[in-house]
């Protein structure tokens, strides 16, 4: 019984964790659909703003929004559930990363 419990409780925890990451195909639509334009550059180069390291310690330190709109000053709205999903974005194609987004 006690096993069963802890089972219940790993398979819970590793679910809701997942369930609360970013995903990064959605990062990717959301540079391409709401930042993009307001960027004005790919976002090839949006992510080599930063290695995959340094992406994770802006995030970490809860300055992403800050950080994109210091590389893309003209963005007018960066909705804060989009955060996450912007996270797993520049960090799956940070700089050195050896992966190109297919956004342009």
């Amino acid at each position: 019984m006690k096993l069963l419990w802890i089972t219940l409780f790993v398979g819970t925890t590793l679910f809701a964790t997942s369930a609360l990451a970013g995903n990064v195909e959605m990062g990717q639509k959301i540079y391409g659909k709401k930042l993009k334009d307001d960027c004005g550059f790919s976002g090839v180069k949006f992510t080599a703003a930063h290695t995959p390291a340094e992406w994770q310690k802006i995030y970490d330190d809860g300055k992403l929004e800050a950080e994109i709109r210091k590389i893309c000053p003209n963005v007018k709205e960066i909705d804060p559930v989009w955060l996450d999903h912007l996270q797993a974005f520049v960090y799956e194609f940070g700089k050195g990363s050896g992966n190109e987004p297919t956004c342009g």
